[in-house]
C-alpha cells in the first residue's frame, strides 16, 4: 500500500524522562491517519502528532460509533520495533467493526501502516523493565449528520505512546452487585468505546470505597463472574486453574488467549467455563484459592491481593503466586525475544521489510 510518511521537524523525544513514563500521558511524534470516503480507505498518511479537527455534527459524537485496539511493542537490542501477534488485533478491531456497523480495516492498511509507523518513531520504544511503547488503534464515524443511522465515512488512526506498568502494586477488586457491563447480545465482545463509558460511574465508586477496579458479574443474575474492568481473569483454585469462557459479553482478550496456550502447552490442568462468584468465596473461605490474576494488553499479568463481594473479603497472599509470575515472565520473554517464541506471535520489523530507508 502506498502510504505517504511526512516527518516531524521538531521531535518531542529530548522532552520524555524514560526513567518515569507515565501511562497513557505521553504521545510519540507521529500518527496515521486514513479517511473511508465512498466505500473506500484513502488519504493514508504517516504524519506529525496533531489535534483532529471536528464537526460539532460528528456522528460519533452523538451515536457512539467508535472503536479502537490496545497493542504494545518492544525493541531488539539494535533497536528494531518487536511487535506481539499483530494479526489477532487485527482480527479484532474487524470482529467489532461488523458490531458496530463499520467498515473493516483492510489487511494491508492496518499492517503495513503499524509497521511503518511503530519503525518512524522506534526510538520512543522504552528499554527499562516493565515498559514498553503503546500502540492504540482506532476508529470513528464522521459524517456530518444528526440521524441514528450507520455513517458513511470514518477515520481510522492508530497512536503511539510510550508506557510504563499500568499496575505496579497488585490490586484490589469489588465484585459489582448493582452495575452491569455487558449482557449476552449487546455489544460486550466489541471493543467500543461505549464500554468504558458505562463502566467509569461503578469504577469510580469502587475507588471511592478502597479498591482498584471492578469485577464485573453477569447482567441477568449477578451470579457468573465476567471480567476485570482492565482485565480478563484467571482463579488458581486447588490443582486447577479457571477462567470464564467468552459468552459475547465478555471481551476476547488477546493475552488471555496467548496465556490459555501457554498454560495449556505446560500441562497444566486448565478449565474455560462459567464461574460463578459463590464459587470463589467459597474457595477464599476454604482456603484452596490459591491465586488469582488478570490480564491484557495494558497489565500483561497483574496479580489480585484481595476480592470483595457484599459482605465478603477473600485476602490473598501474592508472594506466592508462582504460576502468575511464571505466566509474566513468559510472555515478556516472548515479546522480547529472550524466550523461544515457538508459537509465531512475534514480529520484527526491519527498514528492509519496509523499503525504508534507516532514519
Amino acid at each position: 500500500m502506498d502510504i505517504k510518511v511526512i516527518q516531524t521537524q521538531n521531535s518531542k523525544i529530548d522532552q520524555l524522562d524514560f526513567n518515569n513514563i507515565p501511562f497513557g500521558k505521553v504521545f510519540t511524534d507521529h500518527m496515521l491517519v486514513a479517511d473511508y470516503i465512498n466505500g473506500e480507505w484513502t488519504n493514508v498518511v504517516i504524519k506529525p502528532f496533531e489535534n483532529v479537527s471536528l464537526h460539532p455534527g460528528n456522528a460519533a459524537l452523538h451515536y457512539g460509533q467508535s472503536i479502537f485496539e490496545g497493542m504494545k511493542a518492544n525493541r531488539t537490542p539494535d533497536g528494531n520495533p518487536i511487535l506481539f501477534r499483530a494479526d489477532k488485533h487485527l482480527e479484532r478491531i474487524n470482529a467489532s467493526a461488523r458490531r458496530m456497523c463499520m467498515p473493516e480495516v483492510p489487511e494491508e492498511l492496518f499492517m503495513e501502516g503499524l509497521k511503518k509507523l511503530v519503525y518512524v518513531d522506534r526510538e520512543w520504544i522504552p528499554s527499562l523493565e516493565g515498559c514498553s511503547l503503546y500502540i492504540r488503534p482506532f476508529m470513528f464515524a464522521t459524517d456530518e449528520f444528526l440521524g441514528v443511522k450507520a455513517s458513511d465515512t470514518y477515520k481510522f488512526m492508530i497512536l503511539l505512546l510510550p508506557v510504563g506498568r499500568y499496575y505496579t502494586a497488585p490490586v484490589k477488586l469489588k465484585a459489582e452487585d448493582k452495575y452491569v457491563r455487558a449482557v449476552q447480545g449487546g455489544v460486550g465482545e466489541a471493543k467500543t468505546s461505549g464500554n468504558y463509558a458505562a463502566s467509569l460511574k461503578p469504577a469510580l465508586d469502587a475507588k471511592k470505597q478502597g479498591y482498584d477496579q471492578v469485577m464485573w458479574l453477569d447482567g441477568k443474575e449477578f451470579k457468573y463472574i465476567q471480567e476485570v474492568g482492565t482485565m480478563n481473569i484467571f482463579f488458581v483454585i486447588g490443582d486447577k486453574i479457571i477462567t470464564p469462557e467468552t459468552d459475547g459479553a465478555i471481551l476476547k482478550g488477546i493475552t488471555r488467549d496467548s496465556i490459555i496456550t501457554i498454560l495449556k502447552d505446560k500441562g497444566y490442568n486448565l478449565e474455560i467455563r462459567p464461574v460463578t462468584i459463590q464459587e470463589i468465596v467459597a474457595a477464599g473461605e476454604s482456603g484452596e484459592l490459591k491465586e488469582v490474576f488478570g490480564t491484557g494488553t495494558a497489565a500483561v499479568v497483574s496479580n489480585v491481593c484481595e476480592i470483595s463481594y457484599m459482605d465478603k473479603t477473600i485476602k490473598l497472599d501474592t508472594s506466592k503466586s508462582g504460576i502468575s509470575e511464571m505466566l509474566y515472565d513468559t510472555i515478556d520473554g516472548i515479546k522480547k525475544l529472550t524466550i523461544e517464541d515457538k508459537y509465531g506471535w512475534v514480529e520484527v520489523v526491519t527498514a528492509e521489510e519496509l523499503d525504508l530507508v534507516a532514519q
